[in-house]
């Protein structure tokens, strides 16, 4: 009889207003560290921590679904999409984690920034009872958090044991060492508003859609 456990399921939601480089290569590089063979991205549909998107919906997957056809290492799933309520991150791994049952080991990614605000997210101390916590490096963000107990709160539940994340369920934070590439969306945004070129930023059958769709103009 077989006990061993699946693999490790990594999901990474985010606004994805465009998606472009900054989110793609360093999971490319969080995936080879971690061992992971599949990530789902998750885009929101009504974030509660940041301005509504620019993108409506359907752009925003649509996008999604144009950068990782030629990678095979991603796939798309649009439940947040179909909601017209804000996407609590922490409702959407809820309902992950009946759907996988309960020895499915789940994570979930997130940047350096992230992790910064994450005692700010819903229910936030829940999530690790539900997933383990994959963070990405973001340029310009400290690895510590803010306050004593938020300190000791990520110091409890570190690990760099990757064989860990493949065997328990959930209530680990890996710091991976990944790229640290500055590239955001905002300021891709901007660029596009000013005609300027993002071919270092965005794959390019993202910026042709953008280009078409007259996106933010």
């Amino acid at each position: 009889m077989n006990n061993a456990a699946p693999p490790l399921r990594a999901i990474y939601g985010g606004t994805f207003d465009p998606i472009h480089y900054g989110h793609l290569k360093p999971v490319e590089a969080l995936a080879q560290q971690a061992g992971l063979a599949r990530v789902t991205i998750m885009p929101n549909n009504v974030p509660p921590h940041r301005p509504q998107p620019q993108a409506s919906s359907e752009q925003r997957s649509a996008m999604v679904a144009l950068a990782i056809a030629d990678r095979p290492l991603f796939e798309l799933d649009e439940r947040e999409l179909r909601r017209a309520t804000p996407s609590w991150t922490v409702e959407t791994l809820s309902e992950i984690r009946r759907e996988a049952g309960p020895k499915q080991p789940l994570a979930f990614i997130i940047g350096q920034d992230s992790l910064l605000t994450l005692p700010q997210w819903h229910r936030y101390e829940t999530l690790l009872t539900l997933c383990h916590i994959l963070v990405t490096r973001r340029p310009g963000y400290p690895l510590s958090m803010k306050t004593p107990a938020n300190k000791a709160w990520l110091k409890r539940h570190l690990t760099q044991d990757i064989h860990e994340l493949h065997q328990r369920p959930a209530g680990r934070i890996l710091l991976a060492d990944t790229p640290e590439l500055a590239i955001s969306a905002t300021a891709i945004r901007q660029r596009l508003a000013l005609r300027q070129s993002c071919d270092d930023m965005l794959p390019p059958a993202v910026q042709a859609y953008i280009q078409r769709q007259g996106l933010y103009q």
